[in-house]
This record gives C-alpha cells, sequence and structure tokens, in this order.
C-alpha cells in the first residue's frame, strides 16, 4: 500500500505483468507493419515509459515522436482535451501508431484521430498498455491493446495522480 497526495492505492498488476503485455503488443505491432517504418507518437506525460519499453522491444527500423494532451485532473477526466504539444513533423503518407499509456472515455483517442487525418497520414492505428472497455465510448477501433482492465482509478509506470506515481513500476488502483 503507497499513499499518494490524500489517497491510499494497492498493487493491482506487476511490473512483470506489464512488460509480457508490452512485449505481446510490440509483437502483433511489428508483424502488421513489417513492410513500413512506422512513426510512434507516444502522447505525453503518462506514456513515456510505455513508448520506451515499446521501442526497446521493436526491432524493425521505425521513428518516435511525441504529442502532449490533457484530459485529467485528479482522478477524473475533464471530457475536455488539450493538446500542449503538437507533431513537429511531416507525417503525410506515413504510417503512424499511436502509443497510449490508457484509453478510457476515447476523447484523447477521438482527438488524435482527428489530428493525424488532418495531418494526410497513411494509417493511424492506436495501442495502449491499458483498456477500460467499460468507459469507452467511442466508435473507433483500438488496435492493440496490453491489457483490458475495469473502470478503476490506476497510477504507476508513467500514470499519475496530480503528479505523483509516475516513477513506481507496478501499476497500483485506488484503495476502496
Amino acid at each position: 500500500m503507497i499513499q499518494l497526495h490524500d489517497k491510499k492505492f494497492e498493487v493491482f498488476i506487476t511490473h512483470d505483468e506489464i512488460q509480457f503485455a508490452i512485449a505481446n503488443m510490440t509483437k502483433q505491432i511489428e508483424d502488421d507493419h513489417c513492410d513500413d517504418v512506422p512513426v510512434f507518437v507516444g502522447v505525453l506525460n503518462g506514456a513515456f515509459m510505455v513508448v520506451s519499453d515499446v521501442i526497446k522491444n521493436y526491432n524493425s527500423p521505425c521513428e518516435v515522436s511525441f504529442v502532449k494532451m490533457a484530459s485529467y485532473e485528479g482522478t477524473a477526466t475533464t471530457n475536455e482535451v488539450k493538446q500542449l504539444i503538437g507533431i513537429n513533423q511531416n507525417l503525410e503518407g506515413r504510417t503512424v501508431v499511436v502509443l497510449e499509456d490508457i484509453v478510457d472515455t476515447g476523447n484523447t483517442v477521438e482527438e488524435l484521430k482527428n489530428l493525424f487525418k488532418a495531418l494526410k497520414v497513411k494509417h493511424c492505428k492506436i495501442a495502449t498498455l491499458f483498456f477500460k472497455p467499460e468507459a469507452y465510448s467511442k466508435d473507433i477501433k483500438i488496435d492493440y491493446v496490453g491489457i483490458r482492465i475495469p473502470n478503476k482509478f490506476i497510477v504507476g509506470f508513467g500514470l499519475d495522480y496530480d503528479g505523483l506515481g509516475r516513477n513506481l513500476k507496478d501499476i497500483y488502483q485506488l484503495s476502496e
């Protein structure tokens, strides 16, 4: 059990389980894009650890870029997505694989799909380490999912609670 700010969290998913999920997800991505050089676009701040581990497991040529989005305050989504740092390279005609730490409502995914459509990418695939099907409200396909989880607030492995917890190697859920 750990405490971050005013809340207590307990271990939910171990680092070994996370690494297994990332290896499997990366293998699927690599199998699908063996004839291409994808641009992995990590969604900051949360996905920095996911991006690092996917890239370490990806054995074919690829490029990496980042975009910074914000949609959470405390433990709840604002239902509003703000683009804080945008893409600064030409992606027209390229294959983009968005790397997310977590997909819940799908608002960020929808915003990113619209962004990459406007940038005229050839393909835009969505990969997420954690997916909350109960919270997902969009019709956009999530192409690669590491682990499906219930609709509970989690921290660790890049995910935070008001700035704390990103450095934790395991995933913790809010304690009841």
